[in-house]
């Protein structure tokens, strides 16, 4: 009974403001939990901030409706104690999306220099795989997109270093204690290196010559494990990867499950700067679109 006073009570007090400004505050904490929960899928944070979202909920409703009910003075205190607690907790479990949002506030996002960035970027990428072709040194390149590879990047170690085709060579050279697995890329950022990815099993698979107009199909078992983990994280998300081969030195792009061999220094370019660019547009506006499209039919 006390419990359905207390609604009442609130809704009462929520009816005298005027809809339009409950609406609008509703809309701006919807759109920041949707900001916060978008910049964390995919890492540690999400689950933490999950966590600490159920505490904080779950102990707001027992404050509200238990606590204040029985008049509980000292669990009220001790509950502001916690709220101070869990905010200490999460200045430290956060540190790092915490240094992630303060360092893009801190870069200019206007187009043309994140196009700029990221055109740097492809040539580092197309460098370092030229120069591990010529040397035949095996390599595996992950680039994430839209799709977030956080469960992958924690089996491996966080490198959080600008992409230089210097850094990406001294990876993946022989004898290193990073040059085994793979690297995971991130707009401009080497985000870790030494990730394990998942292989594709011994199934058919499309392998897509450019050099002949014809296209065949290959067992998955006939391919090295560098070539069956990039075509395996490929068909599981929109990550694009670049593979050198250690045995013939052949650059590969694989993509959407499919896995295109022997690729130029020029066909390179041409797919990575068109993958690049895809991933530089926002989430939020790739959904937008998606509405509008929808919308329309």
């Amino acid at each position: 009974m006390e419990t359905l006073i207390f609604f009442r009570d609130y809704f009462s007090r929520v009816a005298k403001y005027d809809w339009w400004v409950v609406g609008i505050e509703l809309a701006l904490i919807g759109l920041v939990v949707y900001w916060v929960v978008d910049f964390l899928e995919g890492t540690r944070g999400e689950r933490l901030f999950r966590g600490v979202l159920l505490i904080l909920v779950a102990g707001v409703l027992l404050l509200n409706l238990v606590v204040q009910q029985l008049d509980f003075v000292r669990l009220q205190y001790l509950y502001k104690g916690f709220l101070i607690a869990v905010l200490i907790i999460a200045v430290a479990a956060f540190q790092p999306e915490i240094r992630r949002v303060l360092m893009r506030i801190g870069q200019p996002r206007l187009w043309t220099g994140s196009s700029h960035a990221l055109s740097k970027t492809v040539e580092e990428i197309i460098t370092a795989a030229a120069e591990l072709s010529a040397a035949r040194t095996g390599a595996i390149m992950v680039i994430e997109k839209r799709v977030a590879l956080g469960e992958f990047i924690e089996t491996g170690v966080q490198v959080d270093a600008k992409v230089t085709a210097e850094l990406l060579k001294t990876i993946f050279h022989p004898g290193t204690s990073l040059h085994d697995m793979a690297v995971v890329i991130r707009d401009d950022r080497v985000v870790a290196a030494r990730v394990q990815l998942p292989l594709t099993e011994a199934v058919a698979i499309k392998q897509e010559d450019r050099r002949s107009p014809t296209a065949r199909r290959i067992d998955g078992a006939e391919l090295g494990s560098r070539h069956r983990a990039a075509v395996g994280i490929s068909a599981g998300s929109d990550a694009t990867c670049v593979v050198v081969s250690e045995e013939s030195g052949a650059i590969s792009i694989a993509h959407g499950g499919k896995l295109v061999r022997n690729v130029t220094e020029s066909q390179l370019r041409s797919h990575l700067s068109g993958t690049m660019i895809d991933a530089v547009v926002p989430a939020f506006a790739v959904r937008l679109g998606r509405i509008g499209r929808l919308w329309k039919r």
